[in-house]
């Protein structure tokens, strides 16, 4: 549809989704007792201030506005999450090595590598729980988990268009598979000093469990023992193997949605296609089989549990219902309320930072379509997009390639800014891991990574 709402809605529409997020930001902290029974019934509240006003203001184009949310975004969403959630966790990766700084380094790094082709989600939910367990002995986990979701679950899906949903709308719209490729170098400027920083993190809390246990049992020689822990028996053992079959059938499918076109369906008058329909009752059938096939005690060898991708249910329930009015405003670009945001990116540098900011709290897949139209409108007006994605790619590349860095990189700063970031948030403090706050952890975010994003920002827009 039209995004005509968009023109008409007020800028103080807005407020439910600030303060949505300011619930998710301050409810732990400020209420934690109340925050864990019942972020379920505040997150409706906060969509309920949103939907109530929309639709009876705006009748039937509100009632429209909130079920294209829910049809078109929210519901496959969380049907694609769920089957990448399910999937991984059905995969046990078994493995006598200690968690000492050289083995971390090598489970970012590989997390991040596979993040481009099994999506950021996948690649998260294979190696969370083994990256935890390997690092059971430790005393000081959080800031490794923080590093995993900077790494696994945001940069590294920077490179295909199966790596982050911005990047397969982008494919969707013209841009070829492998024309991503090109974000390597500002990948690898990211990832690469992040991996050094891990480096001197890991180093520094190895030093100080040793010193701290050394008090105790005044036993000098814990951090040489805490390196170098012989590793008998086998190194690794992959158990619940068929998952990995349902990993590719998820791969497969998703991308069959964004190849083949067929007949366009309404659902309650909301448009899709039919290659979209059989995408998610495919992927509910996969997650009926992962079910089926994968054995009980491994799910609970490898501490699966369904409360991580409840909390995201609920949470992003309303984060989608309180993001529409300002999703559409964006989209509305110099006529809507938020006109200012979209007039103020001219140069790829503007286009970094602006679609950066706002992926890190709205969800980064129609961030990343609003700049990228923003961008087609500021050079070719008027021009069909399938003539005007060609002449973008040849003649203007870095505007989009600010776009994708940035709707990627960006989702790293804050817990909402991409799913899985949640997701292994819960898994970690499920697993006894006491994760910062919302807030604490955007002060890791922002010291570490936005001196490498301006690096970034300086060296290629």
């Amino acid at each position: 549809m039209e995004h005509s709402l968009g023109t008409v809605l007020p800028l103080y529409s807005a407020i439910p989704f600030v303060g949505m997020l300011l619930s998710i930001a301050l409810g732990p902290v400020l209420f934690p007792h109340i925050w864990h029974h019942h972020f379920g019934k505040l997150s409706a509240a906060w969509a309920a201030l949103v939907a109530i006003p929309l639709v009876y203001t705006y009748r039937g184009e509100g009632i429209n506005e909130l079920l294209t949310v829910m049809i078109a975004d929210y519901i496959p969403f969380l049907i694609l999450l769920g089957a990448l959630f399910t999937v991984g966790g059905g995969i046990l990766l078994r493995t006598s090595l200690k968690g000492t700084t050289g083995v971390n380094i090598g489970f970012l790094a590989v997390g991040a590598f596979l993040a481009s082709w099994m999506g950021t989600t996948g690649a998260a939910m294979l190696l969370i729980r083994p990256f935890i367990r390997v690092n059971k002995h430790r005393k000081y986990r959080a800031f490794m988990v923080v590093f995993f979701i900077f790494a696994v679950a945001n940069v590294g899906g920077a490179l295909t268009p199966l790596g982050d949903p911005p990047l397969f709308l982008g494919f969707l719209h013209g841009v070829p598979f492998f024309w991503t490729l090109r974000l390597i170098l500002p990948m690898l400027t990211v990832l690469i000093p992040l991996l050094m920083i891990y480096y001197v993190f890991d180093k520094y809390h190895l030093k100080k469990e040793a010193k701290e246990q050394s008090a105790l049992s005044e036993d000098k020689e814990l951090e040489a023992h805490i390196i170098t822990e012989p590793t008998p028996g086998k190194k690794f053992e992959i158990l619940g193997g068929g998952n990995f079959i349902l990993l590719a059938a998820i791969v497969g499918v998703v991308i069959f949605s964004g190849v083949v076109k067929m007949n366009v369906i309404s659902i309650l008058s909301v448009d899709t296609g039919l290659e979209n329909i059989i995408r998610n009752a495919a992927l509910i059938l996969i997650i009926l089989i992962s079910c089926r096939i994968t054995p009980k005690s491994l799910r609970e060898e490898n501490e699966f549990s369904w409360s991580p991708i409840l909390e995201v249910t609920y949470l992003f329930f309303g984060i989608f219902v309180t993001m529409a009015p300002v999703l559409a405003m964006l989209k509305s670009g110099a006529t809507g309320s938020l006109s200012f945001i979209t007039n103020a990116v001219t140069e790829p540098v503007h286009y970094f930072f602006i679609s950066g900011a706002l992926s890190s709290f709205l969800d980064n897949a129609p961030t990343y379509l609003t700049f990228f139209n923003t961008a087609l409108g500021q050079f070719y007006p008027g021009m069909a997009e399938a003539p005007a994605v060609t002449n973008l790619l040849a003649q203007n590349p870095a505007y989009l390639m600010a776009v994708s860095a940035g709707s990627v990189f960006f989702g790293a700063i804050t817990y909402i800014g991409n799913a899985p970031n949640f997701m292994v948030r819960s898994i970690a403090e499920e697993s006894g891991v006491p994760m910062p706050s919302f807030f604490k952890y955007m002060v890791y975010s922002i010291c570490i990574l936005m001196p490498l994003f301006c690096l970034v920002a300086l060296l290629y827009f």
